[in-house]
């Protein structure tokens, strides 16, 4: 019988920067152990033309996501939730199947002022901040999966 990926969803106000960026990064690292989704309590509507750059440059394209209401996975089981900004956090709805939930907040790139070259270096910090977080947390996942496979061997 083939193991299921458990179902990880990326919650966001907005579902325009931060949330696309560690979907991107946490299915580049772990979406051979896990299903990665994100989605906004009130989404913008389009990913952040910056956001899609910055992952470029790290060779992720998230140039194909899209805006997503949370209401669009409450159809699907959901194993853990993970919340990207305070707002969502806070008014983040207990999904179908929820076993976990985590707040790792990251300030909002968007909000970045200044010249285009200093927008796109708050873009790139929240990247790597964000990049170093879901690769942690992959790790982790990847640890605990060996760990249940020993342990049922």
């Amino acid at each position: 019988m083939p193991d299921i990926k458990p179902t990880v969803l990326i919650l966001c106000t907005g579902n325009s920067c931060r949330s696309h960026l560690a979907e991107g990064i946490l299915r580049a690292v772990a979406g051979d152990i896990l299903n990665v989704v994100s989605a906004g309590s009130s989404p913008a509507g389009y990913v952040h033309p910056l956001a899609i750059q910055v992952m470029r440059e790290i060779q992720i394209d998230i140039s194909s996501h899209t805006s997503k209401h949370v209401n669009e996975c409450m159809s699907h089981p959901v194993e853990t939730v993970i919340t990207v900004c305070d707002h969502a956090d806070q008014s983040c709805p207990h999904l179908p199947g929820q076993m976990n939930r985590h707040h790792w907040p990251f300030d909002d790139p968007a909000r970045a002022q200044g010249t285009d070259e200093e927008k796109l270096a708050v873009f790139r910090r929240i990247r790597d901040e964000i990049r170093r977080t879901f690769t942690a947390y992959a790790d982790g996942r990847r640890d605990q999966l060996k760990t249940q496979r020993a342990s049922s061997d």
